[in-house]
């Protein structure tokens, strides 16, 4: 069962803001954590979205609303490939968590604190349920994030756009409650992809928009967004769209990605062009602070037991 913190007196105007602390890394797979953050064991490895969710509420202003945190399992329960997904179970049962949750709230907002990048997708398709056609995706991220059960990479946060355009696994979409259609998804800042995923942008007609198209202004994003029609967006940040080679924030090292300073102009300029109803922070990793734990490791009177 999620564990929800007491909502604030604002929630009672009907227009629910709320915080959904989801700290998933299935979706990103055993293979993908191993191999991107083989610094650490895996068991360390894969609370690196829950110590990165930790920080984000430390850091992040005081949220006026509810919070519901949706429980992630730290062990090797459901993490088998089946039918192209990595760890298909575990995915496929927070997913229905999720939603579970946030249908108790009825939310005309979302703040997700995730997790790998499919956390997006229960968020997303409510509100797409909710507003229907008014609402835009914008999708701000290193990847694009199309891969189906046919992709050669099994993992599920590769996949989240796919689902929320309705394509990929049928017991996945199975569970969402609406879809979004694909002429008002906006991938930004877009730079590396697997050959066998990419065409998929363009078959379902994606609009795509890579580093170098909005350096110095974010005016054919907002063209593209203003030509939707929609008055609603929900954004996904996904933390590896900012250069590697500025700061190292996500799972994956992707260089040559927009700056922080240029992120943060495209999402003060969508913030200003429509209502933005969902944001979500997504697979941020905070090395240096996974790294002082296991420098803490092992000293007296950190353990849970302490014996003289």
């Amino acid at each position: 069962m999620e564990r929800v913190d007491m909502p604030s007196t604002a929630d009672s105007a009907g227009d629910v803001h709320l915080r959904l602390v989801w700290p998933q890394w299935q979706g990103a797979g055993t293979s993908s954590v191993t191999a991107c953050a083989a610094e650490f064991p895996l068991d360390v490895a894969r609370r690196g979205y829950a110590v990165g969710a930790a920080v984000l509420e430390a850091v992040l202003p005081e949220h006026d609303g509810p919070t519901v945190r949706v429980p992630v399992a730290m062990f090797d329960e459901g993490l088998a490939e089946q039918d192209g997904v990595e760890a298909k179970q575990a995915v496929v049962e927070q997913l229905a968590d999720a939603l579970d949750a946030i249908r108790r709230h009825a939310p005309a907002r979302v703040t997700t604190l995730g997790g790998d990048c499919s956390v997006s997708v229960a968020p997303f398709a409510e509100l797409a349920l909710r507003y229907g056609d008014d609402l835009a995706v914008i999708w701000i991220d290193s990847h694009p994030d199309v891969g189906t059960p046919a992709s050669k990479y099994p993992g599920y946060h590769a996949m989240a756009v796919a689902a929320l355009t309705g394509h990929g696994d049928p017991d996945v979409l199975g569970l969402l409650p609406a879809t979004v259609s694909p002429d008002r998804v906006a991938l930004v800042g877009l730079h590396s992809w697997f050959d066998d995923d990419f065409p998929n942008a363009a078959a379902w007609g994606l609009q795509t928009f890579a580093p170098d198209e909005l350096r110095t202004s974010t005016r054919p994003l907002l063209d593209w967004l203003a030509a939707t029609g929609c008055s609603r967006v929900a954004v996904h940040f996904d933390v590896d769209t900012v250069d590697a080679n500025e700061v190292l924030l996500g799972l994956v090292p992707e260089p040559g990605g927009l700056t922080s300073g240029e992120v943060r102009r495209i999402v003060g300029d969508i913030d200003a062009a429509a209502d933005v109803v969902a944001l979500t922070i997504a697979e941020f990793i905070p090395r240096q602070v996974m790294q002082l734990g296991q420098v803490l490791n092992g000293f007296p009177l950190l353990s849970r037991t302490t014996s003289r």
